[in-house]
């Protein structure tokens, strides 16, 4: 009786394997299509402007992450890292500045009490 449900199942098993199987090639292939007729629309539309089709292609993708449809970092979100590395640089060289003050300074007081 073991064996029997065993079986059965396991040709069940197999019915639903083969199922998934057909519908998941019919789903690569229509992806592909799809794919395919999106790369062709992206390179006619950048012939058309006078672009190249990865420049086009990286303009539609940051399009989507600012229209929140895609993940990463936003056209804002990019601008405002780009603005606190430019801060993070002049305040480091504004810190070397003042160290190298502070020591100069440092040095003249020390010769100054020197001479006393």
């Amino acid at each position: 009786m073991r064996l029997a449900a065993s079986i059965d199942q396991n040709t069940e098993n197999a019915r639903v394997t083969d199922d998934m199987a057909t519908r998941s090639s019919v789903q690569a292939e229509e992806g592909g299509k799809v794919v395919r007729e999106t790369v062709e629309a992206m390179k006619s539309i950048a012939g058309k402007i006078g672009c190249n089709a990865e420049t086009l292609r990286n303009w539609v993708r940051q399009h989507e992450r600012d229209a929140g449809l895609r993940e990463g970092p936003t056209t804002a979100e990019q601008q405002r890292v780009k603005e606190l590395e430019r801060e993070v640089r002049e305040l480091r060289k504004t810190n070397e500045i003042l160290k190298l003050a502070s020591a100069y300074f440092a040095q003249a007081e020390f010769d100054r009490q020197l001479k006393k």
